[in-house]
């Protein structure tokens, strides 16, 4: 596989609910607008001049390197929630994605996820210029999922 520079990112969030875990899982991706792709999971780096686009473009099929935080739950009445924020830094730099996702709302699980950028930002002893957080909660009626990623593309 050719290795390439990934130049886009997209933050996007989804929940829904079905019969099975994995069919809930897959709606939520359907709901986020990545159903139709190959998650690659990939650790926590944006890479340096990734521009933010509001949908990913990328041909159905295709491999996606993507770093997400999934919940799914089969208590009916329970919230649940997932969310992912991205860290940029100083032009030209790369940048830091955390996700979080469990059962609480989607404030606190946003939360979560951007006080964890800002401790990323601290230990690297970085300037962290702003945060982009992304966030979706859930409440359970048969089998539900919450999905909140960061997908990375050329």
């Amino acid at each position: 596989m050719a290795l390439e520079i990934l130049r886009k990112f997209c933050l996007v969030a989804g929940a829904a609910e079905a019969d099975t875990r994995l069919t809930a899982f897959d709606r939520a991706l359907l709901h986020a607008g990545i159903g139709n792709v190959n998650l690659l999971k990939v650790s926590s780096i944006l890479p340096p001049h990734a521009k933010e686009e509001n949908h990913p473009h990328i041909t159905p099929g295709l491999l996606v390197p993507t770093a997400y935080g999934a919940i799914t739950s089969e208590h009916p009445g329970e919230l649940i929630a997932a969310a992912v924020a991205v860290g940029i830094g100083d032009p030209g730099e790369y940048g830091v994605i955390m996700e979080f996702s469990g059962r609480v709302s989607r404030e606190k699980a946003e939360d979560a996820v951007r006080g964890m950028v800002e401790e990323a930002f601290s230990y690297r002893e970085r300037h962290l210029a702003r945060v982009l957080v992304r966030g979706v909660e859930y409440r359970v009626e048969r089998i539900g999922c919450a999905l909140a990623a960061c997908v990375l593309w050329s």
